[in-house]
């Protein structure tokens, strides 16, 4: 067994096996013509259940044989220019080189003498990001798992900082359409079900910076401490961005920590034509960025940002097997101080390797296409009478639904657009999400392909359209 173990005398194995696993990777992706087969639950599952995990196949052939007949052939590609649902970016190159680096040494981030050049690696990333940002010369950060974990530990400070004895007085402020995490944030705080309070948000889907102020005036006067506010660059629905520096005013107002949520409009970080999007962003306090979703990276890849990197210490934990308090007087760097993770995967040589060779402006590059995507699919949505469009684009994301003629009733068009979302991943043509909006069920274009063409979005918006009306129809027929 030891001729598994990856060493020197066992280079030459390493080397075939995974060539012949990158070999069928990339026949994979030359003939993918969909971006999913359609295969149920129920079709998938008997054939992984089959599977004895306690009888070998003894080759990496025989293994990538039946991977192909229980994960390869049926995995939704996100690199097919018709998958438009979720945020979920296709890759660039030199990231999953960077993938392929990392995992065989499997350096891990924790400590020093478990990476070394990859904790520099990591910190000139972060120092490079929050130059981005605009944070300023006292600022830190560290990778993590991603935007939840970002934003969680953004949270895990800003608690601390408001230095209040009485947890159950803390309040969070985000807008209704916030990223999920947030309360489940407060939740894994012990801040208490009342923590978060909803800032309703504007036709555009913004918060509204007027209610924000309203409500942290009631909290002040009630008692109640004004724990932080999260503002979104880029909501999960919507891709909206928040009114930031009117936030941020709002903020140094009543003494709250300001967070922002730039899981996904970080990607402007790196734009060319449109930063100014998220101008006030260097206001923040901490922020999210996921360069998994806009600088498209493969998963995992997120940081969280600090303006005063002195506020991680909320994070730092020493062991005396692990990192003891003398390494910080030795000025040996561990990573693990400042993190809620200890043991954690070398993800920042992904974005290093890919700005060594496309640089940032390639990445911007990228991010604007789909950008400038979503504002010709938004046009041709808002002039098809078959289709309601919520809002503009800020990013890449459409949130939308089919009107089918002589339909009024807003329950069967609820029930025909689920149909329809429902019968276009069954039969794999296409990938596309969905959400609700003022109760109601919309569907969801999330754009991060710059493959993707207004051709593509015009072909989904017939197949959907064609669902929804066969839908309709058939009910029409079962009722009569």
């Amino acid at each position: 067994m030891r001729s598994h173990l990856l060493n020197g005398l066992t280079a030459e194995h390493y080397r075939s096996s995974v060539t012949e696993g990158v070999e069928r990777v990339a026949a994979k992706l030359a003939t993918t013509d969909r971006p999913f087969t359609g295969v149920t639950v129920d079709a998938l599952a008997p054939r992984v259940d089959a599977i004895d995990l306690d009888r070998p196949l003894g080759s990496a052939t025989a293994a990538l044989d039946e991977l192909e007949e229980v994960y390869l052939r049926d995995a939704v590609y996100f690199h097919h220019p018709r998958y438009l649902a979720h945020l979920n970016c296709p890759v660039v190159i030199p990231a999953v080189l960077g993938e392929a680096v990392l995992s065989a040494v499997n350096s891990s981030l924790d400590t020093w003498d478990q990476s070394a050049g990859g904790t520099l690696i990591e910190r000139r990333l972060i120092d490079w990001t929050a130059r981005r940002i605009g944070l300023g010369p006292a600022a830190d950060g560290v990778f993590t798992s991603g935007g939840t974990q970002s934003n969680l530990q953004a949270l895990l400070l800003a608690r601390e900082e408001a230095k209040s004895t009485s947890p159950a007085k803390l309040r969070i402020f985000a807008s209704e359409v916030s990223h999920f995490s947030v309360g489940k944030s407060a939740t894994l705080l012990g801040l208490g079900p009342d923590a978060v309070v909803p800032i309703p948000v504007d036709h555009d889907k913004r918060m509204q910076t007027v209610a924000l102020a309203r409500e942290l005036e009631r909290c002040v006067q009630g008692g109640l401490v004004p724990m932080a506010v999260v503002a979104t660059a880029g909501t999960t629905d919507f891709g909206s961005i928040d009114p930031l520096p009117e936030t941020a005013e709002l903020c140094e107002r009543f003494g709250t920590w300001l967070h922002v949520d730039a899981a996904y409009g970080c990607g402007l970080l790196a734009s060319l034509r449109y930063r100014d999007r998220i101008e006030g962003i260097e206001r923040a306090d901490s922020v999210t960025v996921d360069y998994h979703k806009s600088f498209f990276q493969p998963v995992s890849s997120s940081a969280v940002l600090v303006r005063d990197a002195a506020t991680l210490r909320h994070a730092t934990y020493h062991a005396e097997y692990l990192n003891p308090r003398r390494m910080v007087q030795e000025r040996i760097p561990n990573q693990v101080d400042k993190s809620l993770q200890t043991t954690r995967r070398f993800d920042a040589l992904k974005l290093w390797m890919t700005l060594r060779v496309m640089g940032a402006d390639g990445i911007g590059e990228l991010f604007d296409e789909v950008c400038d995507l979503a504002a010709q699919g938004w046009e041709l949505l808002a002039a098809d009478p078959r289709f309601d469009v919520v809002v503009a684009p800020s990013l890449s994301t459409l949130v939308f639904r089919c009107i089918p003629a002589a339909v009024t009733d807003p329950a069967a068009i609820d029930r025909a657009n689920l149909y329809a979302r429902k019968a276009l991943f069954a039969s794999g043509d296409a990938v596309v999400a969905g959400t609700k909006v003022g109760g109601r069920h919309y569907l969801k274009f999330t754009l991060l392909n710059p493959e993707t063409t207004t051709a593509d979005i015009a072909a989904v918006l017939d197949l959907i359209a064609g669902h929804a009306e066969q839908y309709l129809g058939d009910s029409l027929d079962r009722a009569s």
